[in-house]
């Protein structure tokens, strides 16, 4: 008899968090993967998927681009190091990126919008940061009324299928 292997909880590539709000809030007109600076607890903490970027936004300081008012709750296996819940973190992008990215936020009033954070298939955390412009009321509303024809449109087919 061989014991078998137990599954860990732990997300080794695949979304960690993600911010679903960020694309209904904001029409995104490009993505960007970045890269995180972490510490060896938060990655952890993050492999749980216990992350949080609801509020978190990106911003410039010293010319390099940050990710502010993220969560990322403390790791409980037994490690002592203490972190930040909600520190700044830094992102790493190419400069040319950067340059592109903060002339599109001064230039036109766009905004960077953290989208999710994954782990990619080499399993190193990365953060997909999306450049949006904010949506009106109802624009928002449109986006609504086309979601629920499509989920209406696609239900009806589905019947429809069945009767044949």
């Amino acid at each position: 008899m061989v014991a078998e292997k137990k599954k860990s909880g732990l997300i080794s590539h695949g979304i960690a968090s993600q911010n679903r709000k960020g694309r209904f809030n904001y029409s995104i007109l490009e993505t960007v993967e970045a890269g995180i600076v972490l510490k060896g607890p938060e990655v952890k903490s993050l492999r749980m998927g216990r992350a949080t970027i609801n509020e978190a936004y990106a911003g410039e300081r010293n010319g390099e681009i940050w990710l502010l008012n993220s969560y990322i709750p403390e790791y409980q296996g037994g490690v002592l190091s203490r972190f930040d819940t909600r520190a700044p973190r830094k992102l790493l992008l190419h400069k040319k990126q950067v340059d592109h990215l903060l002339g599109a936020v001064s230039r036109s009033g766009a905004s960077l919008v953290p989208l999710d954070i994954h782990f990619n298939k080499r399993g190193v955390a990365k953060l997909t940061l999306g450049l949006g412009q904010g949506r009106k009321k109802e624009d928002k509303r449109h986006a609504i009324a086309e979601r629920d024809w499509q989920r209406d449109k696609a239900r009806l087919l589905r019947s429809k299928g069945k009767d044949y």
